[in-house]
């Protein structure tokens, strides 16, 4: 919205200076900042205000021992990283840019469906809140919609994506020179899934005091970085065309929404590192996971997400396994799932094994980044 209202000032000589706001990567490091000012003072009035009104975790029956001491902790805490990022994305972005609302739009709607969850744990006093098969009805209607929109709608979108919509990017091979398309219906149906597969991802991952928020941030750095080279001519230089991946001129602005998720996270990271005065619930786990499956789809890069995403991916994998294991075989693969309840079962500390995931995650993001060049 600063963009839109300020940046045509500029022709003003004694105004001059707001030529800056068309630079993207100001307008991103400015979302960052602000994102993560609020959430750093929100938070405590926040926190003080959830405590109020007895909005607590309700910790699983079967869960590791260790972790009924967190039962009361506030949660729901992830309803102040929605307000900041979407907040700080409306502040600095051009609000012209219909896949940023796409994006933001998954964002705010899968964060309602995380808030009804949310809400229904606290009024049962129990860990199951709204039925499975709901949210994911829920949450594939989300999907559909914006998919569809993105292969068949017509408003708003850019030429160039109509072009590629239906062209799979793969990593570590050359966009242009060995491109693979899928038909229309069946892409839409495949990202779709990505959106709602990587929400319920990072929702499995939110388990420990960090451990979601840390891969969170880390996988939308890394999405800033491959959103601003797809969208933006450097001195006259395509970029994306030069590295080889697909050309989105409308990705580019998706930075500033990265930035805003990576302040925000970083921001509510300080309240709920180990140990942890506020967890951010399926409000914001599920918001989150579905704002990066969209920011995957939207930037062709699906594929890429099973590495980048390879700590949410596990998280799944081992929950699926484990279920299809015990009702095929009544054996058991893990000791508990999701994996890093096992590790906790085996003896690990909790602050350890947060950390171990947090260097996988950034191990896997410079892997993702490697695929620029190595094609």
């Amino acid at each position: 919205m600063i963009y839109y209202l300020l940046y045509p000032l500029h022709t003003n000589p004694a105004l001059s200076f707001l030529n800056v706001l068309r630079y993207v990567p100001f307008r991103a490091l400015a979302a960052t900042m602000t994102s993560m000012l609020l959430t750093f003072g929100l938070y405590p009035w926040f926190i003080r205000a959830l405590q109020s009104k007895q909005i607590g975790q309700v910790v699983r029956a079967d869960g590791p021992a260790s972790h009924f001491s967190k039962a009361g902790t506030p949660t729901m805490g992830g309803s102040l990283i929605l307000l900041a990022l979407i907040g700080s994305t409306v502040l600095w972005a051009d609000p012209r840019n219909t896949m940023l609302w796409l994006v933001a739009a998954v964002t705010v709607l899968y964060g309602a469906i995380g808030y009804v969850d949310d809400a229904a744990k606290i009024r049962k006093k129990h860990s199951g809140g709204l039925a499975g098969r709901y949210k994911l009805l829920f949450q594939f209607v989300i999907a559909f919609a914006v998919c569809g929109y993105l292969w068949y709608g017509k408003t708003g979108l850019p030429e160039d994506w109509h072009a590629l919509r239906d062209r799979l990017s793969v990593p570590f091979v050359a966009f242009d020179k060995h491109p693979f398309t899928m038909p229309s219906a069946l892409y839409v149906l495949f990202a779709a899934f990505v959106i709602v597969g990587t929400s319920n991802a990072v929702n499995l991952t939110d388990g420990l005091d960090g451990l979601a928020i840390g891969p969170v941030v880390i996988n939308a750095g890394t999405y800033l970085v491959l959103s601003y080279l797809a969208g933006v001519t450097f001195f006259g230089h395509d970029l994306a065309h030069y590295l080889d991946i697909p050309a989105i001129s409308s990705a580019g602005e998706l930075a500033v929404y990265c930035g805003a998720m990576i302040g925000a996270g970083v921001g509510f990271l300080w309240y709920n590192t180990y140990p942890a005065q506020v967890f951010m619930g399926d409000v914001g786990s599920l918001a989150l996971g579905g704002g990066l499956g969209a920011l995957a789809v939207v930037t062709k890069n699906e594929l890429l997400s099973l590495i980048l995403g390879g700590i949410f991916v596990t998280e799944a994998v081992s929950v699926i396994g484990q279920v299809f294991a015990f009702k095929v075989f009544g054996k058991r693969i893990f000791l508990m799932a999701p994996i890093h309840h096992h590790f906790e079962k085996k003896g690990w500390a909790e602050p350890k094994v947060i950390v171990r995931f947090w260097i996988i995650s950034i191990m896997l993001a410079l892997a993702s980044l490697s695929t620029l060049k190595l094609r």
